[in-house]
């Protein structure tokens, strides 16, 4: 597998302000949290950490207080048990957490259902995989189709008067619409219609096309199936907002502890069923980095209904399309190894595209 960008910085002291001492406790209680999805007390940390910090649960109790005083951890309800804040997991996972890993069967599971797929079928294939991995819910938003560059269209008789228009637009991303018109079609009509559409259309952006089709055509505008073809461009782009991001992996969700109780089940299922939220999501990830996957917990959502989930999610590019995968789910979740298989789907989707050397066609 390729190295990704998903390795946490170093821990700086200064950034920080904490002592080593504080960071060793900090990052346990996350540690052990993620694994047990139970508070946390002093005694626990203090059988965890008798290999590396010898301490007793009396000093690891001052520790957590001075922690908790500055925000970084809480204690629910009465429990004497504490657990990480939003604050608490952003640190973490800033200046603490290690690289993530893999299992050599979760390697293989990836590479066998990505490696011979392209296009929308990859994306799909992408969130259910991330969803089987993680156990979370896997996310990938399809690119916009108003940015792709069209390069070929083709014309292909169906009936005496019916006929499909076959878009390839770069990116492994192709529309299909069947037209028809009031006019007897010959096969070769339509392949010398085909041949001045890819000339006059081919290397431009679908929504250059759009907007000026009858400007680019204007000398051949009077020929029938050009009128048609003109008349429903719009519907390759209605055709493409009906399924603008896959979602998988959702009964897996709703087994984490977190989601037990029925109003948490609600808010669960109120997510599901809400595509533009995730949409939005995915759309605030950014592409300056390839393969930068990004971390957003709990009130960083910007969404108070979001308040007890994390976003992993990176943003890559193929052609002139931008593409977004990633996970959702409780901010008590495995971050290291949940960055790295993100960036690993991300990184096999955009590599199967590029250019094989001649050893490797």
């Amino acid at each position: 597998m390729n190295a990704l960008h998903t390795r946490a910085p170093t821990v700086r002291r200064a950034e920080l302000d904490l002592s080593e001492r504080e960071q060793v406790i900090l990052r346990a209680i996350v540690q052990a949290y993620v694994l047990r999805a139970a508070p946390i007390g002093s005694h626990t940390l203090a059988r965890m950490l008798a290999r590396t910090l010898r301490l007793s649960p009396a000093t690891i109790r001052n520790v957590m207080a001075d922690l908790e005083d500055r925000g970084y951890i809480t204690h629910p309800h009465t429990s004497a048990g504490r657990i990480p804040t939003d604050k608490g997991y952003r640190l973490y996972v800033d200046y603490l957490m290690q690289q993530g890993r893999l299992s050599q069967r979760e390697e293989q599971t990836l590479r066998a259902n990505l490696a011979s797929v392209s296009g929308e079928l990859a994306l799909r294939t992408a969130s259910r995989i991330l969803g089987e991995l993680s156990h979370l819910l896997g996310v990938a938003q399809l690119p916009s189709l108003r940015d792709l560059v069209v390069r070929r269209v083709e014309l292909v008789p169906l009936s005496s008067q019916r006929f499909a228009v076959v878009v390839d637009l770069d990116s492994d991303v192709v529309r299909t619409i069947t037209l028809e018109t009031d006019v007897e079609l010959e096969p070769v009509q339509l392949q010398q219609l085909s041949q001045l559409l890819n000339e006059r259309l081919s290397g431009r952006t679908l929504d250059f096309v759009r907007q000026n089709f009858a400007l680019l055509m204007r000398d051949r505008l009077s020929h029938p199936v050009l009128r048609v073809f003109a008349d429903s461009i719009d519907v390759l782009f209605a055709q493409h907002e009906s399924q603008r991001v896959f979602i998988a992996g959702a009964q897996q969700l709703v087994q984490q502890p977190e989601f037990s109780s029925p109003e948490r089940f609600r808010a669960v299922i109120e997510l599901l069923e809400n595509e533009e939220m995730i949409i939005h999501l995915l759309e605030g990830t950014s592409d300056t980095e390839p393969y930068g996957v990004q971390i957003k917990i709990g009130s960083e959502l910007g969404d108070r209904q979001l308040n007890e989930y994390a976003l992993i999610a990176t943003r890559y590019r193929l052609g002139s399309a931008s593409y977004a995968i990633g996970v959702v789910g409780p901010k008590r979740m495995n971050y290291a190894k949940m960055m790295t298989l993100v960036g690993e789907v991300a990184s096999l989707l955009a590599h199967q595209n590029e250019p094989r050397s001649g050893a490797e066609r």
